[in-house]
């Protein structure tokens, strides 16, 4: 049988470059995907017209997405001039790492307060994810961007497969895992996420160096410099049109794919399917995902 080498660009940087998608896919599956939305229908708001707590939860998820379309690229600037993008990384990645614990601590009926540490966990997530991006340049060797991103998606799959399963039995059989019950069994998965993503981000953290900038400024010089070339990139951008069209459309689109991984279990049981074959069907996805990026 040949012996299967190790790819030459699979370097400890790269793969702990990769581990923080298979940290903050916990979040994307468990909470986001998975259990938040069917928890606050059913848990929550469970007081609340369902279509009401449907609406609730698009008004959250669109918010959150605002939020991170109007502050990605100023704070994204002001990282490139100033040198921190792993500090914006750190801060956005453990933001969304205590507002997903926090629900933990939330009552039944507490709708608001749940709805308010959700929509800072998807800020987190996704400002993390800005940040986490933008050091692949630093990371992957030259011609291998598109493999070692594969990495990351593929890692990301596979880490949210694993604790989602786990959370799925939780819920499912909770007094073998010593809960009180399935709602029980949910918020605790709700504090393992939190554990996973602390955890796994932290090859990230303490093995992936920056990219040096040359032209390197501190405190708020960072923050002046950043603007400045933020608004020469927009300049540049308006004369370049199909650049302009391409970022419009693949925010249109991605908002899309986002809306739906997002969404699809609270419209799944609005329209009448059952829980458990939601949960599935988001399994399986994860499945097929992981082999696909990789390939």
């Amino acid at each position: 049988m040949p012996k299967i080498s190790r790819p030459d660009w699979l370097s400890r940087r790269v793969l702990a470059w990769a581990f923080y998608d298979w940290a903050n896919s916990a979040f994307a599956t468990t909470v986001m995907a998975g259990f938040f939305p069917a928890f606050l229908k059913n848990y929550w708001a469970a007081d609340l017209p369902r279509t009401t707590s449907t609406f609730q939860l698009g008004f959250v998820n669109s918010a959150a997405s605002l939020v991170i379309v109007v502050a990605a690229p100023v704070l994204g600037a002001i990282a490139d001039r100033g040198g921190s993008r792993k500090k914006f990384l750190v801060f956005f990645t453990y933001m969304g790492v205590l507002a997903a614990a926090g629900l933990y601590f939330v009552s039944s009926g507490q709708w608001l307060a749940a709805l308010v540490l959700y929509g800072l966990g998807v800020i987190g997530f996704s400002g993390g994810n800005v940040f986490y991006d933008s050091l692949l340049l630093g990371v992957a060797p030259k011609g291998k961007l598109d493999a070692v991103s594969g990495l990351g998606y593929a890692m990301g799959y596979l880490g949210g497969f694993i604790l989602f399963v786990v959370n799925i039995l939780m819920y499912q059989y909770p007094a073998t895992f010593g809960l009180d019950g399935p709602s029980h069994a949910i918020r605790v998965a709700f504090v393992m996420v939190a554990v996973w993503w602390a955890v796994f981000a932290l090859p990230v953290i303490f093995l992936v160096e920056e990219p040096v900038s040359p032209k390197r400024v501190a405190g708020f010089a960072a923050v002046t410099s950043g603007l400045r070339q933020l608004r020469q990139t927009f300049r540049e951008i308006r004369k370049l049109r199909m650049v302009f069209l391409f970022l419009l459309g693949y925010w249109l689109y991605i908002d899309g794919v986002d809306t739906i991984v997002r969404m699809a279990v609270d419209y799944g049981m609005s329209i009448g399917f059952q829980q458990g074959d939601l949960l599935t069907a988001l399994l399986l996805t994860q499945v097929i995902g992981f082999p696909a990026a990789l390939a």
